[in-house]
């Protein structure tokens, strides 16, 4: 008989594509965490005498800057590594930020269907029919740029497709057997709420959850690329790009390798999500 754990190893093992994703996931995380012993040089650090240097496998490249640098003579690399940093970490707060609250009230607005469960359900069709990124904008207009304000500002974004899952699957799991017996027992709302329904909800939001990493990352980029996220000389891949959007006809690296560094990570997660959605969906375990 094997454990759960086991199981669902097995079932994200099957898909390849996943578990390749999963390897570049942990290898992007790493790299970030070790940058500064990884990162050859200091991100903010500009020497003026290689200017948009070009990577050192180009013509006119040099092995000092593996990566070439950029309009300002920093090192490429070195604000890769420094960038992911801040943008996975962005991410992760802002998923964290909205995971937690999102299943909180999405629980509350199971168990209390009356006024308390369509107040707070209003209140997430009111964010639905905002866009996620003009949101985003309002929130860092009013509260200002930096690391701390953009992530919460992704989060409020985030929020209302956390209720709305946690929510519908606490209504599909409180009809069950088990629950009725909890409450027979004498069991609390507490309890059932975090004990009993919770713990069964819990596929969804983490498939949920690693999806809306992805968006998290782009929505990061993207308040970055606009001026509105990390602020400089912090590195983040965003405001990379924003700041070398004037240099892609002379010096295309600049732009490139910051896309493609934002565009693996997406991508690696959503391959993840598709993994973790084949192990955790019972519906797609019986039709294996």
């Amino acid at each position: 008989m094997k454990s759960p754990l086991r199981e669902f190893w097995d079932g994200f093992a099957a898909n390849r594509g996943a578990l390749a994703a999963l390897i570049v996931f942990c290898l992007l995380v790493a790299a970030a965490l070790a940058a500064p012993w990884l990162a050859p040089h200091d991100p903010i650090e500009q020497y003026r005498a290689h200017m948009l240097t070009p990577p050192a496998w180009a013509e006119g490249g040099s092995s000092r800057f593996l990566l070439g640098t950029d309009e300002l003579g920093r090192d490429i690399l070195s604000r890769l590594l420094h960038g992911g940093r801040a943008s996975l970490g962005l991410a992760a707060a802002a998923v964290l930020l909205s995971l937690i609250p999102g299943v909180l009230l999405g629980l509350l607005a199971a168990f209390y269907a009356g006024a308390a469960g369509s107040l707070i359900m209003r209140a997430m069709d009111i964010l639905l029919a905002l866009p996620g990124l003009l949101l985003a904008i309002c929130v860092i207009t009013i509260l200002g740029p930096g690391l701390a304000n953009t992530a919460l500002a992704i989060a409020i974004g985030a929020l209302p497709g956390f209720v709305r899952l946690t929510r519908a699957s606490a209504l599909a799991e409180l009809p069950k057997d088990y629950v009725t017996a909890s409450r027979v027992a004498g069991a609390g709302t507490l309890r059932q709420m975090f004990v009993n329904v919770l713990p069964n909800c819990m596929a969804p939001l983490i498939v949920n959850a690693s999806l809306g990493f992805s968006t998290a990352l782009l929505a990061a980029a993207g308040l970055g690329f606009l001026g509105l996220g990390v602020q400089a000389p912090t590195p983040e891949w965003g405001s990379m790009l924003s700041s070398a959007r004037d240099y892609i006809q002379r010096a295309g690296w600049v732009v490139t390798l910051p896309g493609l560094t934002i565009l693996i990570a997406v991508l690696a997660v959503n391959l993840m999500g598709d993994g973790l959605r084949d192990a955790l969906d019972p519906k797609l375990k019986k039709l294996q």
